[in-house]
């Protein structure tokens, strides 16, 4: 190919290529649909996601492809986003409003053709699963910097919904507004953590005696911003895009590796990977007594079961002022191991979910 059209005839026959395939692999995708309403099988399975997205990492590496992980990734999630509508069309509930960082999550996962619903508390997300109004729930649990989620954690304890995948993503904030000069700002708009994670910036530019008033979401600071003269928000470059709402400064947080874990809930179990994590709930009858919790974990360590968290949480239960423990170890629920574990532990374990390990 020497010249720029003859690379673009090529280009428009490997296309036509691709559209047959895909073509192809959806209407097999549609008899896997077809099989699973029949047998009542989960059409979200992410350990087969991953196993197949690892595959295709590892083949593409041996043949020296152009393509790295994350754009394997980015391709393969969205064919499988469209092949899950093809299968079965879900509902995906998430924190909202449109354009927050979990509707981004949510959609990273789901891809642009899922049914959305937005929601503007995270008990609203668990009520809405259990309800059937909503197959999929998208909620925060964990800030690298602010730490847990508090709200989702107290709601795991008493739902029956369960944790069916994680998702890590890089938190950015942006400062939006329609004014040209920083002076003109006399308030400024976004949830209370977004002012917490950009303290310098508001410093450096003597903003930090502005009023800043805190909102359920940073998507909502984008629509307020929009609509209001003076006014300013910190909130995702993709919120203030989708609000009009131009942005002035990028990537403002305080910490450039800002993460937010992302979990997935549904009223399914997955199946056994090769890389499972699984969350509990414990409430020690004995916690009162001096190494209660430890003798629990010494069960883990003897079983060489890793954790990777343990977060206690006030028990809220009437008359004292006791807690329970939420655990996440590496591996899955079936496994032999874990079960000789939880058995002995049964009347003080609840099971939370065993999904895929997420990237972090």
């Amino acid at each position: 190919m020497k010249t720029l059209n003859e690379c673009r005839v090529a280009i428009d026959e490997i296309d036509n290529e691709i559209l047959k395939l895909l073509n192809k692999r959806m209407t097999v995708v549609e008899r896997v649909g077809e099989i699973k309403k029949d047998t009542g099988g989960a059409i979200y399975r992410p350990e087969r996601e991953k196993a197949i997205i690892d595959r295709l990492v590892t083949l593409n590496e041996k043949a020296e492809g152009l393509l790295n992980r994350s754009a394997i990734e980015a391709i393969y999630l969205e064919i499988f986003a469209v092949a899950r509508n093809l299968e079965l069309p879900e509902r995906i509930a998430y924190l909202g409003p449109e354009g927050s960082f979990t509707h981004q999550a949510a959609e990273s996962r789901f891809g642009a053709m899922s049914d959305y619903l937005s929601l503007n508390s995270i008990d609203s997300v668990f009520k809405t699963l259990e309800s059937g109004r909503a197959k999929f729930g998208v909620v925060p649990i964990e800030n690298s910097r602010d730490g847990i989620v508090g709200e989702t954690l107290d709601l795991l304890a008493k739902s029956s919904v369960k944790i069916v995948a994680e998702l890590y993503m890089p938190i950015h904030m942006s400062f939006a507004t329609k004014d040209e000069k920083l002076e003109n700002i006399t308030k400024i708009y976004s949830k209370d953590k977004g002012f917490g994670q950009c303290r310098e910036f508001l410093s450096e530019h003597e903003l930090v005696n502005v009023e800043q008033i805190p909102v359920e979401s940073t998507a909502k600071a984008a629509i307020l911003a929009a609509n209001e003269p003076h006014a300013a928000a910190i909130c995702s470059h993709i919120a203030a895009k989708l609000y009009g709402v131009p942005t002035m400064f990028e990537n403002i947080e305080d910490a450039v590796d800002n993460t937010t874990r992302f979990i997935i809930l549904s009223d399914f179990k997955n199946g056994m990977s090769a890389e499972d994590k699984t969350s509990i709930l414990v409430r020690l009858k004995d916690a009162v007594e001096a190494g209660s919790l430890v003798h629990f974990l010494q069960d883990f360590d003897e079983e060489k079961i890793n954790l990777s968290k343990i977060e206690s949480r006030p028990s809220k239960d009437k008359g004292g002022f006791g807690y329970w423990f939420y655990i996440d170890f590496y591996g899955h629920i079936d496994e032999e191991k874990i079960q000789k574990v939880i058995q002995k532990h049964k009347d003080e374990v609840t099971w939370l979910g065993s999904y895929v390990k997420g990237e972090e």
